[in-house]
């Protein structure tokens, strides 16, 4: 089975070292990796809809040069990989990124989507750019977060928080279980409890979790000192190389988005952050 993965790129450092941590992780499977760049002509005006002649040629010289970068970009990594299990492909399109991600998934049955977590513009205070947000949310499929400048590491030691409140299917799990499963890593799955007993559900949920990650898996209990602090101590005491989440209404994981008190603590995500949707 031919894994199938998305690589957004706006021809940034951080861009290009999540294209190339997604090419050293799946080094040993068969992949095809889809490089994707969007343009905007930067005057996007409705008489650039309509055909005014200023505007005419715009959008093709912005498309040429995509062309010509993606190609460039293609090359460059093929000749530094030069891995028979990995096939290239390029994509530009005129388009917001943001949409184009979601048509690409759909049309070419995306398994994976790997970028960086800032643009061109890497803003320090902010956590992820927002195309990373937006891709996280709206993404039918896992994507993967890969902060600025990260030195490469296998994702031997993983962290997996959970407050046991949904059901683990294994579709859900499939792609983080794949990874896993290749690097022989650990997973070390993380509850924040809040001083209660698991209700029912919650025992359910952790049992289907224990029976699908086999013995893989260590099973930590955190006190309830803020998920965030939880998430940053384990990380500073276990030397963990990948976190991992599901997306989903209840959880933190959309506290981590919304809350101001994000900003205070500071989420040190200095290691790629893989979200799962869910199915």
């Amino acid at each position: 089975m031919m894994t199938r993965i998305l690589l957004p790129t706006d021809f940034s450092d951080n861009s290009v070292e999540a294209i190339e941590y997604a090419m050293k992780t799946f080094k040993e499977v068969d992949c095809t990796f889809f490089l994707l760049h969007t343009y905007t002509p930067p005057v996007y005006h409705t008489e650039y809809l309509i055909g005014s002649p200023g505007q005419i040629g715009l959008g093709d010289i912005m498309q040429d040069s995509s062309t010509t970068q993606l190609e460039k970009l293609k090359k460059r990594l093929e000749d530094q990989y030069d891995n028979p299990r990995h096939s290239l492909v390029i994509h530009t399109a005129f388009n917001t990124l943001i949409s184009e991600i979601s048509d690409t998934v759909e049309r070419e049955g995306i398994d994976l989507i790997v970028m960086g977590t800032k643009g061109a513009t890497g803003a320090k205070e902010i956590l992820f750019g927002t195309n990373t947000v937006h891709t996280i949310k709206k993404a039918k499929c896992p994507v993967i977060a890969v902060p600025p400048k990260f030195e490469y590491e296998a994702p031997k030691e993983i962290l997996f928080p959970t407050d046991y409140e949904i059901e683990y299917k294994k579709e859900l799990l499939q792609m983080f279980l794949a990874i896993a499963e290749q690097h022989r890593s650990r997973i070390n799955v993380m509850h924040v409890h809040t001083g209660y007993d698991l209700s029912a559900d919650q025992e359910k949920h952790k049992a289907e979790l224990e029976k699908l990650l086999g013995d893989q898996a260590l099973f930590h209990e955190m006190p309830d000192n803020a998920i965030v602090r939880a998430v940053n101590e384990f990380q500073v005491k276990s030397k963990i190389n990948l976190l991992v989440m599901v997306q989903n209404k209840h959880t933190f994981f959309e506290r981590l988005f919304i809350e101001p008190v994000i900003k205070k603590i500071g989420f040190h995500v200095t290691v790629p952050f893989m979200v799962l949707p869910q199915v």
